[in-house]
């Protein structure tokens, strides 16, 4: 579904992302690990098109994406959430994830849609954004302005905004950052749900590893902009230069058996 060839961007003499290979199949949820400032977003930046890379590419079933603007990349199949959420704060729940529902219709004036249309005039729009905001529990707030949501209820809404555009890719990057542990939950079991169509790829960037480690698939581990490990979760959380240097999880070695005493 997505592929990353050689994938590098440098900043001055600064490689952030340094020369990424990595492909992510259908049906599969991927979580991107390692420390602050390891190039996990910056990764992300370069598959969404808010960063040019130096050099690589990024294909997207099979078709290069290089060139493409954030908006293209978003309409070829790629949908990404921030770490802030990104949302309309003056409208409406509803109108935010009705844009997004007239965002995916193709063609540039989806049935004659244009600055001048009435809403009431295009039901099947706002159908399917009340079953989006359906989905996400979101339903009865569909009347409030978003600015006066709770942090929680936004990052619902930015999930719903993915969902409405309907993408091959979900990228998700720290979705439960800034929540309580009342929230989290929440934004954790719509991950699951869009976990459950195999037609779908997602990308995760997480610090929290009992999250990682109940969601995940596969992980991969950045290092100051490398790739250093890739594989099942078990097995990439087992290797020590994982657990000690990108974790930060201490390893001790194993006792020495003690002893018998005559």
């Amino acid at each position: 579904m997505l592929e990353t060839k050689a994938l590098t961007v440098r900043f001055g003499g600064h490689v952030a992302v340094n020369a990424v290979s990595c492909a992510f199949a259908p049906g599969t949820l991927t979580a991107i690990v390692g420390p602050n400032g390891a190039g996990k977003t910056t990764y992300f930046n370069l598959i969404s098109g808010q960063i040019k890379a130096s050099s690589g590419d990024v294909l997207l079933k099979g078709h290069s994406l290089g060139g493409m603007s954030p908006s293209a990349r978003t309409r070829a199949g790629i949908g990404r959430a921030f770490q802030l959420t990104n949302l309309f704060p003056n409208l409406t729940v509803l109108e935010n994830v009705r844009l997004a529902v007239q965002a995916a219709q193709p063609g540039r004036h989806w049935r004659g849609l244009n600055l001048w249309s009435i809403w009431s005039d295009h039901p099947a729009l706002t159908r399917k954004a009340q079953e989006v905001l359906e989905a996400v529990s979101l339903s009865q707030r569909h009347n409030t302005v978003v600015a006066s949501l709770p942090h929680g209820d936004q990052r619902k809404l930015e999930v719903a905004l993915l969902m409405a555009l309907d993408p091959d890719v979900f990228m998700f990057d720290e979705p439960t950052a800034g929540m309580s542990a009342d929230e989290a939950p929440v934004i954790l079991n719509l991950i699951r749900q869009l976990k459950n169509d195999k037609r779908k790829t997602i990308l995760l960037v997480e610090h929290k590893m009992d999250v990682v480690r109940e969601l995940a698939d596969r992980i991969i581990v950045l290092h100051n902009g490398a790739l250093v490990a890739d594989g099942e979760p078990a097995d990439v959380m087992a290797l020590p230069v994982v657990q000690e240097a990108y974790l930060g999880v201490s390893v001790s070695p194993a006792p020495e058996p003690a002893k018998e005493h005559a």
